[in-house]
């Protein structure tokens, strides 16, 4: 088992038998990849990310992200229409949150894997910096 998928928790890597994908049918793996989608881009995970301490206006949304009005307003549609988030109205403000908080720990998943990828790029860099600084010798 490789550094990156031992340091992985248990729930969340089953056996390659258990894949969940290879039994779904072509238009549930479409929904998948539709959610995916909608993660991908950076101004919607910033949002997400702001949404991470509990429920916020757009106001508060533009402030802690540094993202504009129509920038935030966009993708929260966008957000919201992929079951992301969701939205409540109290009185002339709009709330929005995190409908399943899922979603942080698959950022935190793929977030705590790609910097294991990292590391052990630079860990290789740092041995190939050294090997040639050996034969400069």
């Amino acid at each position: 088992m490789s550094k990156l998928t031992s340091s992985l928790p248990d729930k969340i890597t089953p056996l390659a038998s258990e894949c969940l994908m290879a039994k779904m049918s072509p238009s549930a793996l479409n929904l998948v990849a539709d959610f995916f989608k909608v993660l991908s881009e950076s101004s919607r995970l910033n949002i997400v990310c702001a949404l991470r301490t509990g429920r916020k206006n757009v106001s508060q949304i533009i402030e802690t992200t540094g993202l504009g009005q129509a920038n935030v307003s966009k993708h929260l549609k966008i957000l919201a229409g992929a079951g992301i988030v969701n939205r409540t109205q109290k009185g002339i403000n709009v709330y929005y949150q995190i409908s399943n908080p899922f979603v942080f720990e698959l950022c935190d998943l793929v977030c705590n894997s790609l910097s294991i990828q990292i590391e052990q790029q630079n860990q290789r860099l740092q041995q190939l910096r050294v090997m040639q600084q050996a034969m400069d010798k």
